[in-house]
C-alpha cells in the first residue's frame, strides 16, 4: 500500500525570503516540493533556483562517503574511508596539532550555506567544539557586516521595516537591491502599493530585472550612494518639508548634520554619482512630499571602500522626513535582530582568550612568512558551509595557501566544490530535506521549523552530528557538547523573550511557522530607539570612540578614479540561477546560466574593439578570468558587470571573478568590497 504524507520544512540558503516550504513523500522518498501556500509571505512560490531543489539532494555527484585526499592537493583525488577512520585520523591531527600550536592553530571556517539556528550561521555551529578545543575564533564578516554597522550608528539595530509593509508605503526606493532576482517575495507587497498608486524606483548601477519592472531607474555609479543620499535630504530642506516635531523630539544631533546636508546640493551630487541633476532634484521633491516612503537596502550596496557610511547615511532619511512615523515607512535592510534567539556557545569551556580570524582575509590567514615570525600559523582549517575558493575575495592567494603541505584542511560538503578539492578529508554533510533546523528570514518576521523529510542518503551526517562524534572521538565531556537537536532548540526558544511567548517547539513542529509576536503593522521604534540616547543619532558619539566620523559623511569607493592601467569599474551581482556558488554545479540551472558574461556598454566595447560574443580577459593586478562580452546598455558607459556564482572549475581558465577581488577592508565591520574593483578587458582566441 502506497503511504504518502506532507513534511514542513524551510528553505536554509542566504536569502532574506528564507521560504517556507512543504515536501510530499511517498514512500520514503520525497517526490514533490513546493513553497508553503499558508506562509504569509511565501504564499506558495519558490524561487527558480529552490524550484530544483530535491533534484540537487539526489545529484550524480552528490557526496556519500567520507573520503581521504590520495593525490595532490588540488586534483580532487580521494579515496572512501568509514567514519571511523576518518574521525581517528581527526583525532590523531588535531591533538598533535593542539599539543605543538595550541587551539588556536584551528581555524574553524563556517559560511553562510545554511543560516539555521541549529545547523547552520545563526547557530555559530559547532561552536561549543571550537571553545572546547580552543580554537580560533570567526568572524563571518562576508555577507552584511559594514552596513549593519552603519546602522548600528544610526538606530542602534540594523533591524528597521516589516518588508511586509511595504504594502502601505506610497513611495518605493529599491536601492541597490535587486528582488526580482533575490527575494522575489516582496515584490508581491510592492505590486499591492502601485496598485493603491505607489511609485517605485530602482537606484542601482544595473539596469536589473527589478530596474525594468520599476517606474524610474536611477543608474547610479557605483559605491556613491551616500552622495545620493546626501543630496535627496538636501531638496528635502530646500523643500521645507522636514518634519521638525520628528527631529526635535526623536533624534540627536540634527543641527550639525543638517550642516553636513547642506555640502551636498544636487549640481554636487550630480558629478559625484553621474545622475541628472535634474533626476536628483525630481526623486528628492517626490521624497519630500511623499509619506511614507519605504526604502529596501540590501547587502550588494555595502560592498565597497565606503558601504558603513552609505547605509548610515541612507538610514537618516526616513529621520529628516519623519517616515519612521508610519506603517510602510522607513528602511527595510535586515529583520535578523528582530529574532531574540541566541544558543549558549559556552564561551566558558574556553581555556583561555582566543585570536579571532576574519572570513575574508582566509588568503592572509593562511599565509606564513618566510621566516616563521608572526601570530600562532593556522594548521587545521575546518570548513563547512563554505566554498571559499569560489567565493572569497583573492582566489589566487587562497588557492597558494590551500596548496601548503603542512595544513589539515577538512571540508564538510554535499558536493565536490573547487574548496573540496584542496582537502586532506571530505566529510559528507546533509542537506535540508534530511536534518532538524529552525530558520527565520532575515527578509520578513516569521519563525519557521525544518523537519527532515527523509533519512541521509548514504553516510551523510548532520552538522550538530559530526561535531558531536568529532567530540567523543577527542574525549571531551562536557555535556552540553552532546546536547541532541531537540534540545538545542528547546534552549533556542527558552529566552523569555516577550516576541517569543507561546512559540513552542510542540508548536513550531505542528504549524510550520509562526509569526513574532510584534504588532502587526510594526512601527520598530515606536517606543524609542536602541541606541546609547535612546533616539535616533545622526551624531554618535560610539563612532568617535572607534575611529569614526562623528556623523554621516561620503566615503567615496577605492574604484573612484578611472586613472591608471585598470579604468573600468567592476561590480559583481548575484545570477538569477545560483545562489552564491550553491547550484553552480546544477547541470540544468549552469544551462540556463551558460558562460561567464560581462555586460558591457557599447562605448567602452567600441574603445577596445569589441564585438557582442568576444572572448575576453577581464583582469587587473589580483589575477584574471575569462568570458563572454555582452554589449548592452544594462550598464552605463567606464562600468561592467558580471556575475557570480560560476565554480573555477567549470569556468573557462578555471577562475572566476574573485580572482580579481582583493583582501581589502569596508569602512566599518571589515565588510569585502566585492562592488568596488577597477579592471580592464582584452580579447583572447577561444
Amino acid at each position: 500500500m502506497t503511504s504518502e504524507f506532507k513534511v514542513f520544512g524551510a528553505c536554509p540558503l542566504d536569502c532574506p525570503d528564507t521560504c517556507s516550504w512543504v515536501v510530499t513523500v511517498r514512500d520514503g522518498e520525497a517526490v514533490g516540493l513546493r513553497g508553503n501556500p499558508d506562509h504569509p509571505f511565501t504564499r506558495g512560490a519558490l524561487c527558480v533556483k529552490v524550484n530544483r531543489y530535491l533534484e540537487h539532494t539526489r545529484a550524480a555527484d552528490r557526496i556519500l562517503y567520507p573520503m581521504r585526499r590520495v593525490g595532490p592537493k588540488g586534483a580532487g583525488r580521494f579515496e572512501r574511508v568509514t567514519w571511523d577512520e576518518a574521525l581517528d585520523e581527526i583525532a590523531t591531527r588535531l591533538r598533535a596539532i593542539i599539543d605543538e600550536y595550541g587551539g588556536e592553530a584551528i581555524w574553524p571556517y563556517q559560511g553562510t550555506g545554511s543560516l539555521g539556528y541549529i545547523q547552520g550561521e545563526e547557530a555559530d555551529a559547532g561552536r561549543r567544539l571550537w571553545n572546547a578545543l580552543g580554537a580560533s575564533r570567526h568572524d563571518l564578516n562576508i555577507c552584511s557586516k559594514a552596513g549593519g554597522a552603519g546602522l548600528r550608528l544610526v538606530n542602534g539595530t540594523p533591524a528597521g521595516m516589516d518588508p511586509e509593509t511595504f504594502a502601505m508605503s506610497k513611495l518605493i526606493l529599491l536601492w541597490g537591491t535587486n528582488p526580482l532576482t533575490s527575494g522575489h517575495h516582496v515584490w508581491r507587497f510592492i505590486q499591492r502599493a502601485r496598485a493603491e498608486g505607489a511609485h517605485v524606483v530602482a537606484i542601482d548601477p544595473i539596469r536589473t530585472r527589478t530596474a525594468d519592472q520599476a517606474d524610474e531607474h536611477l543608474p547610479i555609479r557605483p559605491g556613491t550612494d551616500a552622495a545620493l543620499a546626501f543630496g535627496l535630504m538636501h531638496v528635502v530642506l530646500q523643500e521645507g518639508a522636514e518634519d521638525r516635531d520628528f527631529l526635535e523630539r526623536h533624534t540627536l544631533g540634527w543641527e550639525e548634520f543638517r550642516a553636513e546636508i547642506l555640502k551636498y546640493p544636487p549640481s554636487v551630487v550630480a558629478e559625484i554619482t553621474g545622475l541628472p541633476e535634474e533626476s536628483i532634484r525630481s526623486l528628492g521633491v517626490r521624497l519630500a512630499h511623499t509619506r511614507p516612503t519605504g526604502i529596501r537596502a540590501t547587502m550588494g550596496i555595502q560592498r565597497h571602500a565606503g558601504g558603513g557610511a552609505a547605509m548610515r547615511a541612507i538610514a537618516c532619511i526616513p529621520a529628516v522626513t519623519g517616515d519612521w512615523r508610519h506603517p510602510g515607512g522607513g528602511v527595510a535592510y535586515s529583520t535578523s535582530a528582530h529574532f531574540p534567539l541566541r544558543l549558549d556557545t559556552r564561551p566558558d569551556l574556553l581555556p583561555h582568550p582566543v585570536r579571532t580570524l576574519t572570513m575574508t582575509r582566509l588568503a592572509e590567514g593562511l599565509e606564513i612568512p618566510p621566516d616563521g615570525s608572526g601570530d600562532t600559523p593556522v594548521k587545521c582549517l575546518w570548513i563547512y558551509a563554505s566554498n571559499p575558493l569560489g567565493s572569497s575575495p583573492d582566489q589566487n592567494r587562497i588557492r597558494r595557501g590551500l596548496l601548503r603541505e603542512d595544513l589539515f584542511t577538512v571540508v564538510m560538503e554535499q558536493f565536490p566544490t573547487d574548496t573540496v578539492d584542496y582537502a586532506d578529508l571530505v566529510l559528507p554533510a546533509t542537506m535540508q530535506t534530511e536534518h532538524i533546523d529552525v530558520h527565520c528570514g532575515y527578509g520578513h518576521m516569521y519563525l519557521m521549523w525544518n523537519e527532515p523529510a527523509v533519512p541521509p542518503p548514504g553516510e551523510c551526517l548532520s552538522t550538530t552530528e559530526t561535531f558531536r562524534r568529532v567530540a567523543k572521538v577527542m574525549g571531551l565531556t562536557d555535556p552540553s557538547l552532546y546536547d541532541s537537536d531537540l534540545e538545542l532548540a528547546e534552549q533556542l526558544l527558552s529566552c523569555g523573550h516577550p516576541a517569543l511567548e507561546g512559540i513552542t517547539v510542540d508548536r513550531l513542529r505542528k504549524e510550520g511557522w509562526v509569526r513574532l509576536n510584534h504588532p502587526d503593522p510594526f512601527l520598530p521604534f515606536a517606543d524609542g530607539f536602541p541606541t546609547p540616547s535612546g533616539k535616533l543619532e545622526f551624531t554618535s558619539e560610539l563612532a568617535v570612540q572607534r575611529g569614526l566620523s562623528r556623523m554621516p559623511v561620503y566615503v567615496p569607493p577605492r574604484s573612484a578614479t578611472a586613472d591608471g592601467p585598470y579604468p573600468l569599474a567592476m561590480v559583481t551581482p548575484a545570477r538569477h540561477e545560483f545562489l552564491n556558488t550553491t547550484f553552480g554545479n546544477e547541470p540544468e540551472l549552469r544551462r540556463r546560466a551558460g558562460e561567464p558574461r560581462v555586460l558591457v556598454n557599447a562605448a567602452d566595447a567600441a574603445a577596445r574593439g569589441l564585438s557582442d560574443g568576444d572572448r575576453v580577459r577581464v583582469f587587473n593586478h589580483n589575477g584574471e578570468f575569462l568570458a563572454d562580452v555582452e554589449i548592452s546598455d544594462r550598464v552605463r558607459p567606464g562600468v561592467v558587470a558580471t556575475f557570480k556564482g560560476h565554480w573555477p572549475k567549470h569556468s573557462p581558465g578555471g577562475a572566476n571573478v574573485n580572482a580579481l577581488v582583493g583582501e581589502q577592508d569596508a569602512d566599518m565591520g571589515r565588510g569585502p568590497i566585492y562592488h568596488d574593483n577597477r579592471v580592464e578587458l582584452e580579447a583572447v582566441g577561444r
